[in-house]
C-alpha cells in the first residue's frame, strides 16, 4: 500500500457504512482519523485497517460540539493535510408526531443537521486556504421525503441538504468538492434485518431478494469513485440505490 501525506477524516465512523468508507480511503494510503462517540467501538475497525497496512487514528467524538469537532479535525490535518472529510451521522428513529418529545425532535435534529454543519464549517476552515479538498455527507431518502413518524429524522436531513447545498455553492470557486448523497434504500446490516423481520415477519428478512439491500462496501466505493472526479465535472448530490429498491 502506498501511503499519501493526506488525511480522510470520517466523522462517524459506525460499524458498517463508516468503517467500509474508512477501509476504502485507507486502502488507498489515506490516513484515517475516525471518530465515534463511544471510541471503544472503534477497536474492531482500527484492528483492521492496522492488519492490511494502514494508518488510523481512532478518537471518542460527540460531532454535536463544537470543541470536539474543531480539536478533531485540527488533529487530523496536523497529522497530514486534511484532503477528505465525511460526515456520516446518523439518528435515525420513527416516533409517532404525538409521541415525538421536545428532546427527542432537538437531539436528531443535533445529530443529523447542526453537527454537519459544524463538521462542513471546521474542515472548510483548514481545507480553503489550499485551495483543496472534498467534505462529504451522508444524506438518507428522509433528506427530500418526509415518512410517517419520521418527523424528526425528514427535518434534520431536510436541513442538513439545504446546509451543504449552501455550502457547496460557497466553497466550490474555492476549490472544495462538497457532495451530498442519497442512501435511498435499506442498507445490509443486521439491524434493517431486524427491521424487516419485525414489520414482515422472519421469512422475509431472510428470504429477501439479492440486491434488495446495499452493501457497505458498495456505497465506500461510490465515495472513493465520487473523490476521483475533475473539477471540471464535480457532483454535489448523488442518490444511490440497489436494482432492485422500488422507488
Amino acid at each position: 500500500m502506498s501511503k499519501r501525506n493526506a488525511t480522510a477524516a470520517v466523522i462517524g465512523a459506525g460499524d458498517f457504512i463508516g468503517s467500509a468508507i474508512a477501509k476504502r480511503f485507507a486502502a488507498e494510503g489515506f490516513a484515517i482519523f475516525a471518530g465515534r462517540r463511544n471510541a471503544d467501538k472503534l477497536a474492531p475497525l482500527v484492528a483492521d485497517i492496522e492488519a492490511a497496512g494502514g494508518k488510523i487514528v481512532g478518537r471518542g467524538l460527540d460531532a454535536r460540539r463544537e470543541d470536539d469537532v474543531t480539536a478533531f479535525l485540527r488533529a487530523a490535518d496536523a497529522h497530514a493535510p486534511l484532503e477528505v472529510c465525511i460526515f456520516n451521522v446518523g439518528g435515525n428513529v420513527n416516533f409517532p408526531l404525538l409521541d415525538t418529545t421536545e428532546r427527542v425532535f432537538r437531539k436528531v435534529w443535533e445529530l443529523g443537521c447542526y453537527a454537519g454543519f459544524l463538521s462542513g464549517r471546521e474542515a472548510a476552515r483548514l481545507m480553503v486556504p489550499r485551495g483543496q479538498g472534498a467534505i462529504f455527507f451522508t444524506g438518507a431518502t428522509a433528506s427530500v421525503r418526509g415518512g410517517v413518524g419520521y418527523g424528526a429524522f425528514a427535518s434534520a436531513k431536510f436541513g442538513l441538504r439545504a446546509v451543504v447545498q449552501s455550502m457547496a455553492r460557497e466553497l466550490g470557486p474555492q476549490g472544495i468538492h462538497v457532495a451530498h448523497l442519497v442512501i435511498d434504500a435499506g442498507v445490509e446490516t443486521a439491524w434493517v434485518r431486524d427491521r424487516i423481520r419485525q414489520a414482515s415477519g422472519s421469512a422475509a428478512a431472510d428470504r429477501l431478494e439479492p440486491d434488495r439491500l446495499m452493501h457497505p462496501n458498495s456505497i465506500a466505493e461510490v465515495y472513493w469513485q465520487l473523490h476521483q472526479q475533475p473539477r471540471d465535472g464535480w457532483t454535489h448530490e448523488l442518490d444511490i440505490r440497489p436494482s432492485r429498491e422500488p422507488w
